[in-house]
Parts: structure tokens; sequence; C-alpha cells
């Protein structure tokens, strides 16, 4: 082996160490990528050009493919073409590692990087028309559940408005407020009407915290929903034995001088004399008895972690009424 020869082997395994080593990097970031499935483009792009970012092979994105090689082209023309033919080549294997499998046999091999990724735009795009639609709905109809807080409502509703602004539709901060607000239930009403008034203007955070100061002041002065749970008496039907009389000879009621005798005034609900049904106190009591209603309350505040058994109801109201205990375990 000549001189030459040996100074040539650190730098061939040099290179052979360094492609490992790439080789390695875009398989390790292209399995951190989501997966393309048709519905996610503009979140799957803007992936795709951090990651090749990183590993600066985003060159065939970035500019157009340089001339073809001939005799004449200079040193700086070959490295140029050179360059452009890897990351064009590598930007290809990247993109369809992250492409589903059924996605991917419907799209063309044979074109740039470029292309391609345009090609999947084209393509695509209508179904993430489709998810922002829905998205947009989702913000604008969103109501305050009372059995969550006020930080996780604002946040939800500022992570719909992320996801719309990964599909070019920015909503605006002033917009996004009053989303929130809209979202409110009645008792923040002067809340609203105290924000509209006053001349300065604040953010998503700024609101959230002052709409969660609210919600402590509306706990405190005793503002609470009711669920009310009754359950009526229910009747058994129960069928009537049918009763067989002997036959005989009719029994001929007997009639005085061609009447009736009169009965006296008999009571159908105490089986007492003396009056009507109409006029009886015991079934006047009864009635009014019948008709009250009676509701037991069962109210607990600042408890995080409760028995199964206890009374603990977690259904998005603050105290619960019920006239039987039943009511309780059947909500």
């Amino acid at each position: 082996m000549s001189e030459r020869e040996g100074d040539l082997w650190p730098s061939i395994a040099q290179r052979v160490s360094i492609y490992v080593c790439a080789a390695v990097s875009l398989h390790s970031h292209a399995t951190s990528v989501t997966v393309f499935n048709g519905l996610n483009f503009f979140e799957w792009r803007k992936q795709v050009n951090f990651h090749l970012g990183v590993l600066d092979l985003d060159l065939a994105l970035l500019e157009e493919n340089p001339a073809d090689i001939t005799d004449e082209s200079s040193d700086t023309e070959k490295l140029k073409r050179k360059a452009s033919d890897r990351s064009n080549r590598l930007c290809m294997s990247f993109m369809r590692m992250t492409i589903a499998n059924n996605i991917k046999t419907t799209l063309p091999e044979s074109v740039t990087a470029k292309e391609y990724l345009k090609l999947v735009e084209e393509r695509f795009r209508s179904a993430d028309k489709s998810l922002a639609g829905t998205l947009m709905a989702e913000l604008t109809t969103m109501k305050y559940a009372r059995s969550r807080s006020m930080q996780q409502h604002v946040l939800e509703m500022t992570n719909t408005a992320a996801r719309l602004k990964s599909l070019d539709m920015t909503v605006d901060d002033s917009f996004l407020m009053q989303f929130i607000l809209n979202s409110l239930p009645p008792e923040y009403e002067p809340f609203q009407i105290n924000y509209n008034t006053i001349k300065d203007k604040w953010n998503v955070n700024e609101l959230s915290s002052k709409l969660t100061q609210e919600k402590t002041r509306l706990k405190a002065q005793g503002v609470h929903t009711v669920n009310l749970v009754g359950q009526g008496a229910s009747k058994v039907f129960k069928p009537k034995s049918k009763k067989f009389k002997k036959k005989g000879p009719a029994k001929v009621p007997q009639v005085a001088n061609g009447k009736k005798e009169d009965k006296a005034d008999n009571c159908h609900f105490c089986k007492r004399e003396g009056h009507y049904q109409k006029d009886c106190p015991k079934r006047k009591a009864w009635l009014e008895k019948k008709g009250t209603f009676n509701a037991y309350v069962c109210f607990e505040s600042n408890l995080s972690e409760v028995l199964s058994n206890t009374w603990w109801l977690d259904s998005g109201a603050t105290t619960h009424v019920s006239n039987i205990m039943q009511g309780f375990l059947t909500i």
C-alpha cells in the first residue's frame, strides 16, 4: 500500500461513518413525524419542513432544480447539481416514509420533491377545509360546563383556535374572547356587561384569570343549580278473580210500596254514616297530605375524594334535591 493510499483510508472511513449516521438520523426523524392520512395535510407539511430543515436536507424544497450537467459546466454547477440531487432523493424518501400506504400508492414517484409536495397539497387540501368548518362550528357553539374549571374551558377553546390557525384560518384574539364570553351561562351576564363597558382590552390569559375570579365570587354568593329527583307511587295491576255463583232461583229484592228503601248517607272513603265522601274530613286530610311534596337537600362542598357509597354527586349541579334516598342512587 502506497503512502497516498494510506492517507485516503481515514477519509473514506469518515465518509462511511457520516453516511451511516445520516441514515440513522433520517429514520429517527421520520418516525417522529405524524403520518399523513389524507386529513391532516397542514400539520404533516409543517412537521416535514421542520425535520428536513433540521437535517439540512430541504434544498430541493427551497430552490428549483438546477440545469443538467454538461461538458461545459463549471465545478460549482456540478457541486450544486450533486447537492440538489441528493436533497431531492432524501426528501422524497422522507416524505414517502411519513405517508400512509393507501395514499402512497396513488401518488407518482417520477417527480421532484417540490412537485411531489405540491401534488399532495392539491389532492388533499379540500379534506382540511371540511375539518376547518367542523372546528369553526365547534368553536362558535361551545358551551361552558359547570363541572369543569374555567381555565380548562378557556384552554380548550384556545386549542381549537390554534388548530384552525394551523389550517390557515386565523382567529383573531378579539373574536376568540367574544366566543368565550358567548359560551358562558346566564349568571355571567353582569360580567359580560362590565367587559363591554370598560375601555381596557384584555388578552386571553387575562380573561381566563378574571373569569376564574368571577366563578369564585358567584360560588361564594351561593349561586347554585338544583336537580330535583322525584318518584311517584306506582300502581300494581292485580287481575280480579272471577267468582261463580251457584245456580238457583233468582232473588227478588223486597220493595215496600213499590219503592226502593232509601239508604243512609254512607261515606265510601271511611265507610261511616252521616256524610258523603266529598265531605269526609279524613279524605280531605289525606288529599292535603298527598299533595305535600317533601324535599330533602344534601349539600357538601370542599371535598376532593369521597367514598362510592356517600352522597356525593358530580352531575354538573352544585346542589341536588330528592324526596327519597333511591333518587340519589339513580342519578
